[in-house]
């Protein structure tokens, strides 16, 4: 996460909104969306308030607005009320939170107006964020050419697909970029919320907001959002599901080459290699490395072995080469990544 704010007082960038008041937060509501999109991250700025309060600080004005007001019905069924956008000054508003919806194009063809009012309204607001399938919304506003996005990992190729320009980040729980910030899956939202509440009022709410949701304050933004075995059974890849399961077991073998997998699936290497991209979209040698920075995950969670064993059991070798690993696919150290994570 960019840029920071340890302070324990909220920052007021924006020279036309008062220190002194609360930050004025809106969710943009609209028919289907996700309940847990929204009051997820909602939850996180009305404890973060309830901390600002108890020291005399202004926290968050939250509210839920649609275009034209009234009783929004989510996905779930719940109704939710909501305050017309036409009752806000656009230019005082701090943050818009657009949250997602399970069948999100779909919901967006009915909310092109609010599509439209997000694109005029974004450049006027100090933040712009979206909660899982959101981003689509703010793609379709035009606020994300050009930059690196997050959704939830199911949707990641529909994005990709129909917003080329993006660059989209399946791994990513959230991602910011400047002024627009962009998170994954739905309880993802909540970590997205956490970080917000981290830059605008330091660590410390932001820690006590954390444990009393009883959530990690920050999952680093190369932490995965699923498992990489789950995402070779959900794909094209399942043509390798016996395969997959093999590396698995194999883990600590030095010997996974090419050659050797090639072998487990009776072809030869060079098809093998050319087969497995295409159906996985990524190489033999690629899909090894990423199942064992899984397995060295879980074991640095769940297990008191030190890191040079885990190294060696997950095939790494020796230590160094499993941080250069993990710095380079998740952008962490092993050992921090056990501080924040282990339980």
């Amino acid at each position: 996460m960019n840029d920071i704010a340890n302070s324990a007082v909220c920052s007021t960038p924006q020279s036309h909104l008062q220190s002194d008041q609360p930050r004025l937060i809106v969710f943009l509501a609209y028919p289907e969306m996700g309940l847990l999109d929204l009051t997820g991250a909602q939850t996180v700025f009305w404890a973060a308030s309830r901390y600002m309060e108890a020291r005399d600080l202004p926290g968050y004005a939250l509210h839920t607005a649609s275009l034209s007001g009234g009783l929004m019905h989510t996905a779930e069924g719940l109704a939710v009320h909501t305050l017309p956008l036409s009752d806000f000054d656009v230019s005082a508003i701090d943050t818009l939170i657009a949250p997602g919806a399970p069948k999100i194009l779909q919901a967006m063809s009915f909310s092109l107006d609010l599509v439209a009012w997000l694109a005029e309204s974004s450049g006027k607001v100090r933040r712009t964020a979206s909660v899982c399938s959101g981003t689509f919304l703010l793609a379709e506003a035009g606020l994300l050419q050009g930059r690196r996005a997050a959704t939830h990992w199911l949707m990641c190729d529909l994005l990709k697909e129909r917003y080329p320009s993006i660059d989209v980040d399946s791994d990513a729980i959230f991602v910011q970029q400047g002024a627009i910030w962009t998170s994954a899956g739905v309880s993802a939202g909540i970590d997205l919320a956490l970080a917000l509440v981290e830059e605008d009022c330091g660590r410390e709410v932001a820690l006590q907001v954390a444990r009393e949701m009883v959530v990690f304050l920050k999952r680093p933004g190369g932490q995965a959002q699923y498992s990489q075995l789950l995402k070779s059974q959900t794909s094209e890849g399942a043509a390798f599901d016996e395969l997959h399961v093999w590396i698995s077991q194999n883990l600590s073998s030095a010997n996974l080459t090419v050659e050797t997998l090639a072998q487990q699936v009776q072809m030869s290497p060079r098809n093998f290699a050319r087969v497995y991209k295409h159906k996985t979209g990524r190489t033999p040698a690629k899909a090894v490395e990423v199942m064992r920075v899984e397995a060295a995950r879980r074991l640095l969670e769940d297990s008191e072995r030190n890191i040079d064993q885990i190294s060696r059991q997950c095939g790494f070798g020796d230590e160094e080469r499993m941080r250069l690993t993990f710095q380079r696919n998740l952008g962490v150290s092993p050992r921090d990544y056990r501080s924040r994570f282990s339980r």
